[in-house]
């Protein structure tokens, strides 16, 4: 960590298959990404599926010692059996990171292209665009990579904003 960037975020975009990670180091106004990727479970049994994803968020905690986890909260989906393992692997993401002794915080994936790209019905490929932009990647990341990398840029540019309000996805949202 550079010395004038001195917060580390780790952020956690949680998929059934596929999680995206990204650890990053901010001052809340300019960021560098340290490390990011996917954590890929395969096709291993669900319960089996879910000690990887524990194992290696509990890993990056160990290893990259962020400050605290930005994780995107569960949205809607049309198909309840998808819904309940993507809450499953997000509870799997949340323990990681408590057992870690890191303060979770939780942003609507609304909220996230909202603080990054600017309008909270941005496309995959917008928030791709702006997280290489915003970090001065050499490389356009792939989409759940870019996902967690947006949600911890999030978590940085919400650094000193009450909860209540940095997690409001529109003007609806929002309470004083």
């Amino acid at each position: 960590m550079t010395d004038s960037l001195r917060h580390r975020i780790l952020g956690i975009d949680p998929g059934s298959r596929t999680t995206g990670f990204a650890v990053i180091d901010t001052d809340g106004h300019r960021s560098q990404r340290i490390v990011s990727g996917c954590i890929r479970v395969g096709d291993q049994p669900w319960p089996d599926r879910l000690g990887i994803i524990f194992d290696r968020v509990a890993a990056i905690v160990a290893e990259h010692q962020p400050h605290e986890m930005a994780v995107e909260q569960l949205i809607f989906a049309r198909d309840p059996t998808a819904a309940l393992k993507i809450g499953q692997a997000r509870g799997a993401v949340l323990c990681a990171g408590i057992k870690g002794g890191v303060t979770v915080h939780e942003y609507s994936p609304k909220s996230v292209k909202l603080a990054v790209v600017g309008t909270g019905g941005a496309e995959k490929s917008q928030v791709q665009h702006m997280v290489r932009l915003l970090l001065a990647l050499t490389e356009l990341p792939g989409e759940d990579e870019a996902d967690a990398l947006a949600i911890a840029l999030c978590h940085a540019h919400s650094m000193g904003i009450p909860s209540r309000k940095r997690a409001a996805a529109s003007w609806r949202d929002w309470r004083p």
